[in-house]
């Protein structure tokens, strides 16, 4: 059996996924872009994916934002901290691709696909060593990244059936009272 999903959509017809493992690119980053890409559709996230790699929107960085420069362009998220990470953003892309791609085998549309799942894990750290003065050595390591998305298509909304009949609620002493008033 192969690597489970963490979480799975609620209607396996109508989604598509994708997901990569052990990603040779910083997980911060990585989890940063991931999580700005939740909630809009798949057409729109390969927009919004294209406009960051040409700068002309930014990655709004909300939970490891510690050094991170400030910019105008995070405005439109309502924060003042983003940057461009390029090697996250065309991993992201790719995933993305992947992702259009299995949704045009299962014949559903990008711009009724709307991304309901983004998760990035932490992966095992790649090992390497560093030489240091006087004949030590440290290790260099790097932060490697898991990535899964899925995407489902939004269900259409029905009208509520119109009811005539409007019944009061009662608390248990408006009902109690009523009752004694019916039987004296």
């Amino acid at each position: 059996m192969g690597k489970q999903y963490a979480r799975e959509p609620a209607v396996a017809k109508k989604s598509a996924k994708a997901r990569a493992s052990d990603l040779r690119t910083h997980f911060k980053n990585t989890y940063e872009v991931a999580k700005a890409l939740k909630g809009q559709t798949l057409a729109q996230a390969l927009k919004y994916l294209q406009d960051v790699l040409q700068h002309n929107r930014c990655v709004p960085f909300t939970r490891f934002n510690g050094g991170v420069g400030r910019t105008g362009q995070a405005k439109e998220f309502g924060r003042s901290q983003g940057r461009w990470p390029e090697k996250s953003v065309r991993i992201v892309l790719s995933l993305l691709q992947n992702l259009a791609a299995n949704a045009q085998v299962k014949n559903l549309t990008n711009d009724k696909l709307i991304i309901n799942h983004v998760q990035v894990n932490r992966a095992q750290k790649g090992r390497r060593r560093t030489y240091r003065a006087h004949g030590r050595i440290n290790p260099f390591l790097s932060s490697n990244a898991h990535v899964e998305i899925w995407a489902a298509e939004k269900d259409e909304n029905v009208k509520k059936e119109a009811n005539n009949k409007v019944v009061a609620r009662q608390s248990r002493k408006q009902a109690a009272r009523s009752k004694l008033a019916i039987g004296a």
